[in-house]
C-alpha cells in the first residue's frame, strides 16, 4: 500500500463510507451531552448510545464518522511506552436496524484491499468462536483462505457490558512482518508482540442480554465499527508508533525546536517528548470543546494534563510558558478536519497560556516544598497529607507528584490522600446542593413516553390549555389535593422552562374551581415541559381539567430585559476586551443578570466602565430585537455566537439586536433594546482560573440599586457624624491613616511585650545535649504573635530551639511555632519535624523548614501534653 497521510486517510474512509448511503457526521463533542456515565467521549460509538438503544433517533440509519476521544485510565503511561497516549481519532460506520454483515464484511474488505490497496496475503481476520455466520461471510463470500482465519473466545470477540444490546464482533489484523515481531516459532494473530497489528473491529450487535447472561436475538440488530486512526496510519507509513506519524511527529518537531533537543537521541528526553506531544494534543482539542481547567471532573482532567506537559517541559530544560506555541502546530495540523480550532484558536491559546503562567508561578515553591517533604519522609512512602496540600496550596495533580516520587523510588500513601480530597469534595458539594432543583429533577420519570410540550410563549403570555399529567412527588396521579407538591404538564404552555441560563417562568394556572401558583418551570430531556407548584385557592386539581394558563408579566417582561442585556453585554465584551471572551454560562432572572466569561486577568476600571457604557449605547439607540429560525450554515455565515459545548440541530433559533449582537438562542427576550432602560454593572470577579464573572441589573432594579446605594451612602455619613456626604472620601481617608499609625503604635507595644516575656522564658530553658530548649503555652495568642516570640528567643544564641503554642477561644484551634537556630540545626534539629510530631498530639498537621515552621491543631485541650512531649521529641532527633 502507498504511504497516505493522517488526513488523507480520514478523508477517504469517510467518503468511502458516503458512497455507500451513510450520512457523515462531524466529531461530536468531546463533551458528552445528556450523558452523566461519561467524563469524556471514549469511543465512536458512545455519543450515539440513545440512537442504538431507540431512545432517540437517528438522522439517517446509516451514519459515518471521525470520532475526537480521550481516554485516560493509564495516564501514568503515557511516555513511558510508545504505545500509550490519551488522545485519538476513531473512524466508524453504523448501521441503526439497516444492514448487517452481509453488507459491512465485504465494505470492510473493499476498503481494505481496493482504497487503500491492502496486500490480502497480510491480512488476517479474527472472529467469535460461535459465529459461524460472520466465518462463511470471510471465507465463502470474499475469499479469504482458513489459514488466514483465526476463532476466539468471548473475552476476545464478543462485546458485551452487562445488561442491554450485545453481539459477536471481527476484526481486522495487518501483518507488519518480521522485523516487528518478538521472533518466536508460535508468533501468530493474538500474539502481544507487534507484528499482528489488530486496526479495525466490526461489532454485530444481534443480541440483548437480561442481565443473567441470557440472551435473546434483536428484532432489529445493529452494526457499530471502529477503527484507529492513528493506527492506520501507523500501518500506511510504515512508522513504530503512533508519534512517528506525520501530524503528531510535526508536533513533536515543534516541542524539539523549542527545546533544542532530538527523537532518540535519550530515553530520558524522548519520554518527556511523548509526554508534551500526546498531552497539548489532548488539552487543544478539549478546549475547542469548552472544557476549562478545574479542580473537578473534566476540567480537573485538563489541568494535570497541562500542567504534566509543562513540568515535563521543565525536564526538557524548557523554563518558560511554551505549550501555547505547541498548541499553533496542533491546530494547524488538524483545521481541516475540525474548523472548530480555528474559530477557537484565540481562546485555545489564551486559556493554555494563562493556566501556564498560573502554575508556572507555584511549580518552583511547589518542587522546593516537594523536595523538602521527601528529605522528612521516613522510609519510601510519602503521607497523604503532604500529597494534598501540593495539590490544594501548589496544584500539584496527585499524578504529577506521583511521577517525581517514582523516579525517587517512592510512592505516595493514596489511601489517606483520597479521604482528604473526599472530604474536601463533599463540603464543596454541600455548600451547592439545591435540594429544590434535586426534588424536581424526578417528575421527568412520570412523563416518559410523552410528546413533547408545544410552547406558545414567545408570541402570548397566556392561553387556553388542558392539563394531560399531574405528577405528586414523581409518581403520575389522577388528581392532587392542596397539600400535594405538584407538578403539571399542559396540552400547550405560554410558560417557559428554565433552560440556557434563563429561569423558568412564575405564574399561576386556572381551572374550574381551582388555581394552581407555578412556583418554577423546567423541562425533561425529551421537551415536556414540567409547571411546579401548589394549589393557592380550591381543593383539588385533576388530569383532563380545561384551563387558563398565566405567566407573571412583570418577572417574565424583567427576565427579558436581562436576557437581552445579557446578550449585549457579550458583545461588549468581545468589543473591549477580544474575542477569546466566549460565554461560560450565565443566570438571567427577574432581579439580575449573572454571566460567565472566559478571560484571564480581573477587568480594570477603565474596561468595565467602557463595557457598560458599549452597552447604554446601544439600549439609547433603540435598536430592534429580531427572533428568526433558520438553517444552522446561515446562522454561522452570519456570525451567531453559539453556546460553547452545545449541540444545535439543523434548524436553530438566532437572536440579533441591529448590527451589535447575533446569537444562537431559544430564549425570551424584548422587541427593542430601549426597553431595556438602562444597563449597570454591580460586581465583577473570579470564578475560576480563566473565567470572570460579571453580575448587572437592568430597568427598574437600577434603580433600586442606585436607591440602596444612597441608603448606604446616608447611613455611613451618619455613623461618621457628618451632615454633608460628599466629605466621605476626605473623612475615610483621615480615619485610615488615624487607624495606620495606632496599628504602629500596637505593633510597637507587642513587640516590647514579646521582648519582656521571652526574656522571662529564657530564664526556663532546659539544656539538651548541646541545645537549649524553651517551650510554653502562651495562651489567646495568634501564629504572628507566635512567630515574633519565637524570632525573639532566637536572639539569645544559635542554640536555641523554641517551641510556642497558642489557642483562638473563639474557633477552638491551637497553634504551634517552631524555631531553630545555626548551631541546633547542626546537630540534628529540624524545626518542621518537630512540629509535626507536636501537632500531631493535640490532633493537627504542620511542617516547615529546618529553621521555620508552624502547624495547626484542633484540640486546645492537649496543648499541655503537646508542649510536654517537645523535650522527647528533640531529645531523639539529637540522638
Amino acid at each position: 500500500m502507498e504511504w497516505t497521510g493522517l488526513n488523507e486517510l480520514r478523508e477517504k474512509y469517510l467518503s468511502f463510507f458516503e458512497s455507500k448511503g451513510h450520512l457523515r457526521l462531524p466529531s461530536f463533542s468531546l463533551v458528552p451531552q445528556h450523558d452523566k456515565s461519561l467524563l469524556l467521549i471514549n469511543s465512536g460509538m458512545a455519543p450515539m448510545k440513545k440512537w442504538f438503544t431507540g431512545e432517540e433517533t437517528p438522522p439517517r440509519k446509516r451514519v459515518t464518522t471521525c470520532q475526537k476521544c480521550i481516554r485516560t485510565p493509564d495516564i501514568e503511561n503515557v511516555g513511558k511506552t510508545a504505545r500509550h497516549g490519551t488522545y485519538f481519532e476513531m473512524l466508524g460506520n453504523f448501521s441503526f436496524g439497516d444492514y448487517f454483515k452481509h453488507e459491512v464484511i465485504p465494505w470492510a474488505w473493499e476498503f481494505c484491499t481496493k482504497v487503500l490497496e491492502m496486500d490480502p496475503e497480510k491480512l488476517y481476520i479474527s472472529v467469535y468462536e460461535d459465529d459461524d455466520e460472520a466465518y462463511d461471510i470471510w471465507t465463502k463470500d470474499i475469499g479469504v483462505d482458513p489459514s488466514h482465519m483465526v476463532r476466539f473466545g468471548k473475552e476476545d470477540n464478543f462485546w458485551e457490558h452487562g445488561a442491554g444490546p450485545c453481539g459477536p464482533c471481527s476484526e481486522i489484523y495487518y501483518d507488519r512482518g518480521e522485523k516487528y515481531g518478538c521472533g518466536k516459532p508460535d508468533c501468530k494473530v493474538g500474539c502481544e508482540c507487534d507484528r499482528y497489528i489488530e486496526f479495525w473491529n466490526l461489532v454485530f450487535t444481534q443480541f440483548e442480554n437480561d442481565g443473567n447472561n441470557n440472551y435473546s436475538r434483536l428484532a432489529h440488530p445493529n452494526i457499530d465499527t471502529g477503527m484507529g486512526l492513528e493506527r492506520l496510519a501507523c500501518i500506511s507509513q510504515d512508522v513504530d508508533n503512533l508519534f512517528e506519524v506525520d501530524t503528531v511527529q510535526n508536533i513533536m518537531k515543534h516541542i524539539m525546536k523549542i527545546a533544542g533537543v532530538k527523537y532518540h537521541d535519550d530515553e530520558k528526553k524522548d519520554v518527556s517528548l511523548r509526554v508534551i506531544t500526546d498531552h497539548v494534543r489532548s488539552t487543544t482539542m478539549m478546549i475547542s470543546d469548552g472544557v476549562m481547567p478545574s479542580n473537578e471532573g473534566r476540567g480537573y482532567v485538563l489541568r494535570r494534563l497541562l500542567r504534566r506537559a509543562a513540568r515535563h517541559g521543565r525536564l526538557l530544560g524548557i523554563d518558560r510558558p511554551f505549550l501555547y506555541e505547541v498548541a499553533e502546530t496542533v491546530i494547524k495540523e488538524n483545521d481541516t478536519a475540525y474548523p472548530n480550532l480555528l474559530e477557537k484558536h484565540d481562546f485555545i491559546i489564551n486559556v493554555i497560556k494563562a493556566e501556564e503562567e498560573n502554575f508556572a508561578k507555584t511549580i518552583d515553591t511547589g518542587l522546593n516544598m516537594l523536595e523538602e517533604m521527601v528529605k522528612n519522609t521516613d522510609g519510601k512512602v510519602m503521607s497523604g497529607t503532604d500529597a494534598f496540600k501540593l495539590s490544594d496550596t501548589y496544584g500539584f495533580p496527585l499524578d504529577l507528584t506521583k511521577d517525581i516520587l517514582e523516579e525517587k523510588g517512592m510512592t505516595v500513601d493514596e489511601q489517606e490522600y483520597t479521604a482528604l480530597m473526599t472530604e474536601a469534595r463533599k463540603k464543596a458539594r454541600e455548600a451547592h446542593k439545591d435540594a429544590g432543583a434535586e426534588a424536581w429533577k424526578s417528575s421527568g420519570n412520570a412523563t416518559k413516553g410523552m410528546e413533547k410540550t408545544p410552547f406558545i410563549g414567545y408570541e402570548t403570555l397566556s392561553g387556553d390549555s388542558e392539563i394531560l399529567a399531574v405528577v405528586v412527588d414523581g409518581e403520575k396521579k389522577q388528581a392532587a389535593t392542596e397539600d400535594d407538591n405538584i407538578t403539571l404538564v399542559l396540552s400547550e404552555t405560554p410558560f417557559y422552562a428554565e433552560s440556557g441560563g434563563q429561569v423558568g417562568d412564575v405564574g399561576v394556572i386556572k381551572g374550574n374551581g381551582f388555581e394552581f401558583t407555578v412556583e418554577n418551570t423546567t423541562k425533561t430531556h425529551e421537551g415536556v415541559i414540567l409547571h411546579h407548584g401548589y394549589i393557592s385557592d380550591g381543593e383539588t386539581v385533576s388530569c383532563g381539567d380545561k384551563v387558563h394558563a398565566e405567566v407573571n408579566r412583570s418577572v417574565r417582561e424583567a427576565t427579558m430585559r436581562n436576557h437581552t442585556a445579557a446578550h449585549l453585554l457579550q458583545a461588549a465584551l468581545r468589543g473591549t476586551l477580544g474575542t477569546h471572551v466566549e460565554q461560560a454560562g450565565q443566570l438571567v432572572n427577574s432581579e439580575a443578570v449573572r454571566f460567565d466569561f472566559t478571560h484571564f486577568s480581573a477587568l480594570t476600571s477603565e474596561e468595565l466602565k467602557d463595557v457598560e457604557n458599549k452597552v447604554n449605547s446601544v439600549i439609547m439607540a433603540a435598536m430592534p430585537v429580531v427572533t428568526k429560525e433558520m438553517p444552522i450554515d446561515e446562522a454561522k455565515k452570519l456570525g451567531a455566537m453559539a453556546l460553547f459545548g452545545e449541540k444545535y440541530g439543523d434548524i436553530v433559533r438566532v437572536v440579533t439586536a441591529g448590527d451589535f449582537s447575533v446569537e444562537f438562542c431559544g430564549g425570551t427576550h424584548v422587541k427593542n433594546t430601549g426597553s431595556i432602560g438602562l444597563f449597570k454593572i454591580v460586581s465583577e470577579s473570579s470564578v475560576a482560573s480563566g473565567v470572570r464573572r460579571i453580575e448587572a441589573v437592568t430597568g427598574t432594579n437600577v434603580m433600586k440599586y442606585i436607591d440602596k446605594n444612597n441608603e448606604l451612602i446616608a447611613e455611613t455619613a451618619k455613623n461618621l457624624k457628618l451632615t454633608n456626604y460628599h466629605e466621605l472620601a476626605s473623612r475615610a481617608a483621615a480615619l485610615s491613616a488615624e487607624l495606620k499609625e495606632k496599628e504602629r503604635e500596637i505593633a510597637s507595644l507587642e513587640a516590647e511585650i514579646a521582648a519582656s516575656k521571652t526574656a522571662d522564658l529564657m530564664k526556663d530553658a532546659k539544656q539538651i545535649g548541646g541545645v537549649r530548649l524553651v517551650t510554653a503555652d502562651i495562651g489567646e495568642a495568634g501564629a504572628d504573635a507566635l512567630r515574633s516570640l519565637c524570632d525573639k528567643a532566637l536572639e539569645s544564641g544559635d542554640d536555641i530551639i523554641a517551641v510556642f503554642a497558642g489557642k483562638n477561644a473563639e474557633k477552638g484551634t491551637a497553634s504551634f511555632a517552631c524555631r531553630v537556630g545555626k548551631k541546633a540545626i547542626e546537630c540534628g534539629a529540624h524545626a518542621g519535624n518537630i512540629v509535626r510530631e507536636v501537632a500531631r498530639v493535640a490532633g493537627g498537621a504542620g511542617g516547615g523548614k529546618p529553621d521555620s515552621a508552624m502547624a495547626g491543631a484542633k484540640d486546645v485541650s492537649k496543648i499541655p501534653e503537646a508542649l510536654k512531649k517537645v523535650s522527647e521529641i528533640v531529645g531523639a532527633m539529637l540522638a
